[in-house]
């Protein structure tokens, strides 16, 4: 069992279902909130708010976390690990962290980049020659009327900067109607059967949607920087390369795209639909998938998500261990979108992160340069420079619920603050 089940003693609070850990994690913990300059009584209605959305339904239990200036101020763990079952949730329950996968990609390829393997300006083909082969799509009307696709070069090449801040041409197959889009679909692009190089190969047979570096939009890109990482490294498979580089030097053992037997007790569900909506489809977690997708496919906890947050917030380095050098991580969480079309108004991207660029027309509190990113399952996480400040949220919910719970837990911790 790993360290943190020796060290932390759960106090359970007046609430039922509601604990707090009393050794809190692998890093330094405040004695109060109040001494890293946050308000107890804020973090207590984030409980309060917490207890209401799951006994309303939308969440079986939530694990959540605030840091600042270095240290731990608050854990909270609340509610069961499943709705039909009355094991409760635990601070080592294990969750589906969906794209929060991304970053830990990017950051192993950026690793190779400081290694001189490679460059972010390098075409993609340069090392996968068949995504030379596609060709952007163009919606235009057929001779009886239905819309087709007129396929024509790209203007440049797709590049490895483009894949990192999603300026690339692909885009996602679940994410609209189009007829790309569609053909993602009958592709079966992300299939869990399909290996990652497989994948790819499908991939380089589809169009793109836009000339690489016109605009930003989500994708399967960072799936295709994991077939990099495998390609780079030798033939290793995906989860060696992340294990090596990431995972392991930070001690992150409970990471991983497959839970095994012995952890499957420990991981979360969703809530069944609420209002009328139906269970929102998630991965298996056991499956054996051949498919490790690096763009939503690995299961974590909150301790591991941790250790990487606070390597992040410290410059990249965690006890000794450094993931990435200090510069290339502030290269990184600078915005490489700039004016580009397709971002939300104040939030720019970065390479593997999403920046806030302003505050006052993104709807929710913040600082500029802060950066992290979500997962579809409702987890989100984010690194707050200027205030010195981190926070993770675990919870697993259904599409309908997942952005209104992470906007009210971020609105919630930044009315935390105190000075």
């Amino acid at each position: 069992m790993k360290s943190i089940l020796r060290v932390l003693a759960l106090l359970v609070t007046a609430w039922a279902g509601i604990a707090y850990a009393e050794t809190p994690m692998p890093v330094p913990t405040a004695a109060k909130p109040e001494e890293v300059g946050l308000s107890s009584t804020q973090l207590r209605k984030i409980e309060e708010v917490t207890k209401k959305n799951i006994d309303d339904g939308l969440i079986p239990g939530a694990v959540m976390l605030v840091a600042r200036r270095g240290k731990v101020a608050w854990v909270s763990v609340q509610g069961k690990r499943t709705a039909d079952s009355p094991d409760p949730m635990k601070i080592d329950s294990i969750f589906r962290i969906y794209s929060m996968t991304k970053p830990l990609v990017t950051i192993s390829l950026m690793q190779m980049v400081e290694e001189g393997k490679l460059q972010v300006t390098d075409p993609v083909s340069k090392y996968l020659p068949e995504i030379g082969n596609m060709k952007v799509g163009t919606e235009v009307e057929g001779p009886d009327g239905k819309p087709v696709l007129r396929l024509a070069d790209p203007t440049r090449a797709m590049t490895v900067q483009d894949l990192m801040r999603h300026t690339s041409g692909l885009t996602y197959g679940n994410r609209g109607d189009a007829l790309i889009q569609q053909s993602y679909v009958q592709a079966k692009i992300g299939d869990r059967t399909a290996t990652v190089q497989e994948m790819v190969e499908r991939l380089s047979h589809l169009a793109l949607r836009f000339n690489p570096g016109d605009r930003w939009e989500y994708s399967v890109a960072v799936d295709v920087q994991g077939r990099l990482l495998e390609v780079l490294s030798g033939g290793k498979k995906l989860s060696e390369v992340l294990k090596e580089r990431v995972l392991a030097p930070l001690g992150m053992g409970d990471t991983a795209f497959q839970v095994p037997e012995a952890k499957l007790s420990r991981v979360a569900q969703p809530a069944p639909g609420t209002n009328g909506k139906t269970t929102t489809p998630r991965f298996t977690v056991n499956d054996g998938a051949k498919y490790e997708s690096g763009g939503g496919g690995l299961t974590s906890t909150i301790e591991d998500y941790l250790r990487f947050t606070a390597a992040l917030g410290n410059g990249g380095a965690f006890q000794g261990k450094r993931i990435i050098g200090k510069k290339t991580l502030e290269f990184m969480t600078a915005d490489h979108t700039l004016d580009r079309p397709g971002r939300p108004p104040g939030f720019g991207f970065g390479l593997g992160f999403e920046v806030r660029q302003r505050v006052g027309d993104t709807l929710q509190a913040g600082s500029v340069g802060e950066y992290g990113w979500s997962g579809a399952a409702g987890t989100t996480f984010w690194v707050d420079p200027k205030e010195q400040l981190y926070a993770i949220y675990m919870i697993q919910a259904n599409d309908a619920d997942t952005r209104y719970l992470r906007v009210q837990f971020r609105t919630m911790i930044e009315a935390a603050l105190l000075d």
